[in-house]
């Protein structure tokens, strides 16, 4: 074979090789259920020393899955504090909610109606497992299972850009719902699900209007109850945000 016959071959792709989870991606999964599930809360210094004993692990997988956290907006580090659990103002939750609205829409108005029925076993996949999750009464579980049904509705887009995005902005999201966690404990999980499910049922219907108006009103905004008596940063933007927020919902 001549130089140029080399050149034209075509190059064999080594198969790739998935491995099990490595300890800085199980450490950062422990950290993330422990923030989103509000056992770690905004503004919260992370002890590393009690860390590393709870999780089992030493600091340098423990700092590398901060690493990762602090990447995805839900720690920060802080000259002569440390890593703490990124503090939220009413202006920040203003932006995230806003923000994850347009990344919604831009998803259904490119998904739906679906053309992937891979993309559609995807949601249906993420609710059923919701739904275990809530037959077993595993809040940890569920709010994980809720987090990636939304993700994969944004996925119904088959916009990789968009879903990381979004992906990074849904991560911020639970991170402020975990601040006003109780003013959802009048909703059970079951009666969650079935909101996710008329969700998901509009989607196969095909319809992006009626799409974007459920997800309008998905009830997924009660954790604003009361939430300026919790956080600081009231600009004049956010409270108007807020109120509309809720005269919509009444």
């Amino acid at each position: 074979m001549t130089g140029e016959d080399e050149l034209s071959a075509p190059v064999a792709r080594a198969p790739s090789i998935v491995g099990p989870p490595s300890l800085v991606q199980l450490a950062a999964d422990a950290l993330r259920r422990m923030i989103v599930g509000g056992d770690l809360l905004c503004g919260q210094r992370v002890v590393e020393n009690r860390l590393t004993h709870e999780l089992g692990i030493s600091r340098p997988p423990l700092r590398e899955a901060l690493r990762v956290l602090e990447r995805e907006g839900l720690v920060r580090q802080v000259p002569r504090k440390g890593v703490i659990v990124t503090p939220l103002t009413l202006h920040d939750i203003y932006e995230i909610c806003t923000l994850r609205a347009e990344f919604e829409g831009l998803a259904v108005r490119l998904g739906v109606p679906v053309r992937d029925p891979e993309r559609l076993r995807r949601c249906r996949t993420a609710l059923h497992r919701m739904a275990e999750a809530a037959g077993a009464a595993d809040q940890s579980a569920y709010l994980e299972c809720s987090f990636e049904f939304h993700v994969s509705v944004v996925g119904l887009s088959g916009h990789q850009r968009l879903e990381e995005a979004y992906r990074s902005l849904q991560l911020q999201l639970m991170l402020s719902m975990a601040l006003n966690r109780r003013a959802r404990e009048d909703e059970t999980l079951t009666e969650d699900v079935a909101r996710h499910e008329r969700l998901l049922a509009l989607v196969e219907e095909g319809e992006p209007a009626r799409v974007l108006a459920e997800l309008a009103r998905h009830g997924d905004r009660t954790f604003l109850d009361g939430i300026e008596t919790k956080v600081d940063g009231h600009t004049e933007e956010a409270l108007e945000w807020l109120r509309r927020q809720r005269e919509e919902q009444r």
